[in-house]
């Protein structure tokens, strides 16, 4: 595709997301994620990265009119923890899912977008009624903080409520509902624990003004990824139920929501194909799932 702006194609860095405007019929308007290479020099066999999120015109085979709404506020040496994840609120403004990019503290400094979910408009400014609005320091985009690495923002239909799927540490992947100016704990508090080592992160599980995860996923769980709210008459027999993805397995996990909580779980099974990237619902009511097999494949799930 013509047009499009130098990517860092290193780690966990790329091209990272893409979600259509709401309007896309008439404007022809595309919102993307993806990893910008720092200026300069690489740094021995590293090369600094930025989560940049931009708006484009689809013309044909090309990216035109394109404008960065979002730039991380530093490069970072770290190959690890972009996020990048986008969705299109029911209120028409755009979420985005950021990791803490291996800099874990970072998820706590309201100063930067690192280990956050921001809410902009389709400008980049700062959604009216964001929490941090007029608070020094801070960044008015934030909508929560206290993330480790988001990788599936999606919208409860009905309720209108934001669920995120959370990359944590060693067996702390987690779901959460995401509420404003809420405190998801990373790192200061997680059920995860050190790789390899499983050290202790933080100061333990619970903390005061912290929230706690709607389910978490512990050792021997495979790595969350996108998920989608099943909305549709398609699948008749799972309506109102949450599908996440995983990076390894073959499957995804079908969870069964009553009020806000997770009451029941199961496998969905997708043969030879490995690991989950993404999870979205069409516009048809199907299932479309993006699988990282060798050969690479999109999926359209009929059961």
């Amino acid at each position: 595709m013509e047009g499009v702006p130098e990517v860092l194609a290193a780690g966990e860095g790329g091209l990272l997301d893409v979600v259509a405007d709401p309007q896309f019929a008439s404007n022809g308007r595309i919102y993307f994620a993806y990893a910008e290479p720092a200026p300069g020099p690489r740094q021995g066999d590293k090369h600094g990265g930025a989560t940049v999120v931009a708006r484009a015109k689809l013309a044909g085979n090309a990216l035109q009119e394109i404008a960065v709404l979002y730039r991380q506020e530093r490069y970072e040496l770290s190959g690890t923890h972009f996020g990048s994840r986008t969705v299109f609120g029911p209120d028409g403004y755009l979420y985005i899912g950021l990791g803490d990019r291996g800099a874990r503290d970072s998820a706590q400094d309201l100063s930067v977008g690192m280990g956050k979910i921001l809410r902009i408009d389709v400008d980049g400014k700062p959604a009216p009624g964001n929490p941090f609005i007029g608070r020094e320091g801070a960044l008015p985009q934030i909508w929560s903080y206290g993330h480790r690495n988001v990788q599936g923002p999606a919208f409860q239909p009905g309720s209108g409520l934001l669920w995120a799927s959370e990359h944590g540490p060693q067996g702390g992947d987690e779901i959460n509902l995401v509420k404003p100016g809420a405190n998801y704990g990373w790192p200061v508090i997680t059920y995860g624990c050190e790789y390899v080592s499983c050290d202790k992160i933080g100061e333990g599980t619970h903390k005061d003004g912290m929230e706690q995860p709607l389910k978490w996923f512990g050792p021997g769980s495979v790595p969350l990824t996108g998920m989608a709210f099943l909305g549709s008459d398609r699948y008749p027999q799972w309506r109102g139920q949450l599908v996440v993805g995983a990076l390894w397995g073959r499957a995804m996990t079908r969870l069964a929501i009553d009020g806000g909580r997770v009451v029941d779980e199961s496998p969905v099974y997708l043969g030879r194909h490995a690991g989950v990237r993404d999870v979205k619902l069409g516009p048809d009511g199907w299932l479309y799932v993006a699988v990282s097999s060798p050969e690479g494949a999109i999926l359209r799930l009929e059961r």
